[in-house]
């Protein structure tokens, strides 16, 4: 039986410049291929919690706009009351589903795998943050949004989910692959200023 292609990126057109997108302070990668499943649950259901925990390795975030990491690797972002989107690297999606399946049996639920549906880009450095300010509307100051922080909204008039990751300050931007080339293109041109002469 013949292999499965490796998953190929929405931005694969753009690998030249996304591989030269550096400027003082700021850099935009294309993030690898990764697994991302949409969970749904009722969030009262202390049980369906403990289960997901138990098959993800940590709790799932309760608290609106807030991502955790798990022992086993998968970041977890909450995304409304009942919806958390898990993340975590390419491959390892289908026993993480299957374990999920397994352990909420018998609980309203709904799990759904959207890995195709995204791409996500990284942007890091000290001057990540005054780029998604040309381009977002949310109040991004470090005492409002920080590390472990996310959360749904516009930039540049597409829909994004913004995770930011650390203090450098680093973003993971997940977006709709049909979007993703006019976004990279967009942050790449927002970067534009900090380039050299």
């Amino acid at each position: 039986m013949a292999e499965a292609p490796a998953p190929r990126s929405a931005l694969a057109a753009l690998a030249d410049a996304l591989a030269g997108a550096r400027a003082d302070g700021v850099t935009l990668a294309d993030q690898p291929a990764r697994v991302r499943l949409n969970l749904r649950l009722d969030p009262e259901d202390a049980e369906a919690l403990t289960a997901a925990g138990a098959a993800l390795g940590g709790s799932l975030p309760r608290t609106p706009n807030t991502a955790a990491a798990t022992i086993n690797g998968w970041t977890l972002l909450w995304l409304g009351p009942d919806e958390w989107l898990v993340t975590g690297p390419a491959g390892d999606g289908a026993g993480l589903e299957e374990a999920l399946q397994a352990r909420l049996d018998g609980h309203h639920h709904a799990l759904t795998d959207v890995s195709a549906m995204y791409a996500t880009l990284a942007l890091s450095g000290p001057r990540a943050r005054e780029v998604l300010m040309k381009g977002c509307r949310l109040d991004l100051h470090p005492r409002t949004f920080g590390p472990g922080t996310c959360i749904q909204t516009s930039l540049a008039r597409g829909h994004v989910i913004l995770h930011q990751t650390d203090d450098a300050p680093s973003y993971e931007i997940t977006v709709r692959n049909s979007f993703s080339a006019y976004l990279a293109t967009w942050l790449l041109d927002a970067m534009a200023e900090y380039r050299p002469a």
